[in-house]
């Protein structure tokens, strides 16, 4: 879907691919079939953005073969399907029975994450709309803490000017988004103006995540001040929302929680600053006091909240919106819902038509916060 905002800017509305296992073109060309169209056609749009996820083995098939990207594109758009941001931060193995650790590998001190990070611009160049302004990446913020070494930063620095020099060559524009996340080496907002002062600022930014902003207990307009001081663009932002617990300490409150632990994802856990543990279970565990709130990283669903005495952090999405699109001027152009975590869910959907019915409503609810910011749906 696309949207006007009042200074002109399109602003692109997506939601990731992710949440799909695919891993070959076939899966890829499946998943428009089964998912994109009847999302589409449910949202009663004529066309539906989506935030591609190319695992590694799918961008060697597609880079390898110029008529697959053709039969790609093409089949996109006889699916009212497009896309201008893909999610370059799973290399593969995003549905495997354990990714925990695994997604920050490679990391961008290895040479292979900028060789995909390129491909997969290459190929968003060829897929993209003619009409539409720029692409966006996102990626990961270089890499999990540990075993980080000064000498990891010199290497990921080079990675990041060879990234450059591959964008400046392609013949569309393209930025890539790295994006903050608790527990690696570019945790929040800070840490990424500290960590990027130096980059190309006409191609490389910041990807929002507004889950990850919340588990930072970061404030929306705090940051994004900092950013636009900094000069950091945001590429693009991704819309979702954290759970929220707000007495950890009390026996519900932990029953509750422990229904979202569970062995696929890390779901790094905060209590305000500067408590934090890597995994829910060790925070369940006694790995956190308990004396103040908790935020949890397990994307919820961004229209429904859990059961009680949970909540999620939608209001920092909502105030993160509002800082986006509600001024003068819009602060990015590409925003993708990712809520990847619907069947590790506790109460997860049931087949096809249970994940379109939550992903529709994600996006229906994304459509009605934009439009109450002022922003102006753009049909046909």
């Amino acid at each position: 879907m696309r949207f006007r905002h009042s200074d002109g800017t399109t602003v692109h509305l997506a939601y990731c691919t992710n949440v799909h296992a695919a891993e070959s073109l076939a899966g890829v060309l499946d998943q428009l079939r089964r998912f994109g169209e009847p999302v589409r056609q449910r949202l009663g749009v004529d066309r539906l953005g989506l935030g591609l996820w190319l695992a590694r083995p799918v961008a060697t098939e597609l880079v390898a073969d110029p008529a697959a990207v053709a039969t790609l594109r093409a089949e996109l758009a006889h699916r009212g399907l497009e896309v201008v941001t893909l999610n370059g931060f799973p290399y593969q193995g995003f549905h495997a029975p354990v990714v925990k650790h695994a997604v920050y590998h490679p990391d961008w001190a290895d040479p292979r994450r900028t060789r995909y990070t390129l491909d997969l611009a290459r190929l968003l160049a060829a897929l993209m709309p003619d009409d539409a302004a720029r692409g966006s990446v996102s990626t990961l913020p270089l890499g999990w803490r540990t075993p980080w070494t000064p000498a990891r930063s010199i290497r990921a620095a080079r990675q990041l000017d060879l990234l450059s020099e591959g964008l400046a060559r392609i013949a569309r524009p393209i930025r890539v988004g790295f994006e903050p996340e608790p527990g690696c080496v570019v945790e929040n907002t800070t840490q990424a103006i500290a960590h990027f002062q130096g980059v190309d600022k006409g191609r490389l930014g910041i990807c929002l995540d507004t889950c990850h902003l919340a588990v930072a207990f970061e404030d929306p307009a705090t940051a994004l001040d900092a950013l636009a001081t900094a000069g950091l663009p945001v590429v693009k932002v991704q819309a979702s929302c954290a759970l929220h617990a707000r007495n950890p300490r009390d026996p519900a409150t932990r029953f509750a929680l422990q229904s979202f632990v569970e062995r696929k994802f890390l779901h790094q856990t905060r209590e305000g600053t500067p408590y934090g543990v890597d995994d829910l279970d060790v925070a369940l565990a006694g790995g956190l006091p308990g004396h103040s709130p908790w935020r949890v990283h397990f994307h919820a669903p961004l229209h429904a909240d859990p059961k009680p005495p949970l909540h999620t952090t939608r209001s920092v999405l909502s105030s993160t919106l509002k800082e986006l699109f509600g001024g003068p001027v819009a602060w990015t152009d590409h925003v993708e819902v990712e809520t990847y975590t619907w069947q590790v869910l506790p109460d997860r959907p049931v087949g096809d038509q249970g994940l379109i019915r939550g992903l529709t409503a994600e996006l229906d609810w994304m459509r009605a916060e934009l439009r109450g910011l002022g922003l102006e749906e753009v049909r046909g």
